[in-house]
């Protein structure tokens, strides 16, 4: 029987090509964790974990030990394909740590395929979609220089753009005002306040403003704690609402369907600890009718394609930010994307190639548990 003999533990930081700066923090790279799976085999899948303490309460750092001497000890010797046993040793090693067990998910599913000789969107239960299609992403920066960078966008081919808001509520509708006035009306438009807002009367005002401008939806504009203020905002606006940094596993996700607080989440592997649970929360999420997006804490093309993946398998996920390597200067692996279009081909498991010697260029920290 397949058993994981090895785990690899590579810390890196991934550059980026311009600073990506959000209502919380403002990142110039990206600190991410690898982790190497392989069988006594010989059959490697590969997992990420990138840590965000400002939504799941893990540090770089603390992911690092927490797989080293946690969660890796506990699932060597499992069968890959035991998932629901590798989550259950995992929680009882350690509570919450989503991005961490993430890692593990996912380099159990990249074996599951590879030995599969599938690839993984085809576990998952699909195709359900012919292609993916992906925003552009937009960082928090004057109306004016928004505006311009917009339209460069729009001129490269991409029909969504995906604005990064949350400093103070007037200058972000204007910020938004500023695209849609260079855009045009036919380009999608979506607004992520980050947490930045809060619910306070502002903020169903600059609703008010920005019902005129045609957006998608408006997505965590209040603490994420706050899911009594995302129901009265829903009731308020004709905007359709996204619950992201509010949702992180099952518990959350029944409040939301009990307090009707959104329209829409947004489910990312780092919040919710991988492949295994995601799929959960999108069958709740499809028997309460609400919709759902695949988002990324900005991630190399490893967790990248996990959920392009999942995003590609369920006819419920009707949108995805699978944007992380659009983002990078260097990656540890080429991911499908071309233009704003992702296909992902017929290639086992993730259907990617990590590139060992970039890992090694970008690599900090290596840890090996046999």
């Amino acid at each position: 029987m397949t058993r994981i003999r090895s785990i690899d533990i590579y810390a890196i930081a991934l550059p980026l090509i311009r600073p990506f700066i959000i209502a919380y923090d403002t990142f110039r790279e990206m600190p991410t964790i690898l982790v190497r799976l392989e069988t006594d085999e010989g059959v490697v899948g590969y997992g990420e974990a990138t840590p965000d303490e400002h939504v799941t309460g893990e540090t770089y750092w603390s992911t690092i030990e927490v797989i080293k001497h946690h969660l890796g000890p506990a699932v060597l010797g499992e069968n890959p394909f035991s998932i629901e046993r590798i989550h259950d040793r995992m929680n009882q090693k350690a509570k919450g740590v989503p991005a961490a067990k993430a890692a593990i998910d996912i380099a159990c599913h990249d074996l599951m395929g590879k030995l599969a000789g599938q690839p993984l969107y085809r576990l998952l239960g699909g195709p359900s979609h012919d292609e993916l299609v992906i925003p552009y992403v937009m960082s928090i920066q004057p109306p004016e220089v928004m505006a311009q960078e917009a339209q460069a966008a729009v001129a490269e081919g991409y029909g969504t753009l995906k604005l990064k808001v949350g400093t103070d509520v007037a200058s972000d509708v204007a910020r938004v005002q500023a695209v849609r006035q260079a855009v045009g009306p036919d380009i999608r438009l979506r607004v992520d306040v980050n947490q930045g807002w809060g619910y306070a009367a502002e903020t169903l005002q600059a609703l008010k403003h920005l019902e005129a401008l045609g957006i998608d939806w408006i997505e965590q504009p209040v603490h994420a704690d706050d899911l009594d203020g995302m129901a009265d905002i829903r009731r308020k606006t004709a905007i359709p609402v996204m619950v992201d940094e509010g949702l992180l596993g099952d518990k959350e996700m029944r409040l939301i369907t009990q307090k009707n607080a959104a329209d829409w989440i947004n489910i990312k592997l780092m919040k919710c600890g991988g492949l295994y649970p995601a799929v959960r929360l999108n069958h709740q999420a499809e028997m309460a009718g609400i919709r759902v997006q695949i988002g990324s804490m900005v991630e190399s093309a490893v967790a990248t394609a996990a959920g392009a993946h999942l995003s590609l398998a369920k006819k419920n996920i009707w949108s995805n930010e699978m944007v992380g390597p659009r983002m990078f200067a260097k990656d540890v692996a080429d991911f499908p994307v071309t233009g704003d279009r992702i296909r992902l081909g017929e290639s086992p498991g993730l259907g990617i190639a990590v590139n060992e010697e970039t890992v090694a260029s970008l690599m900090r920290i290596h840890v090996k548990l046999a």
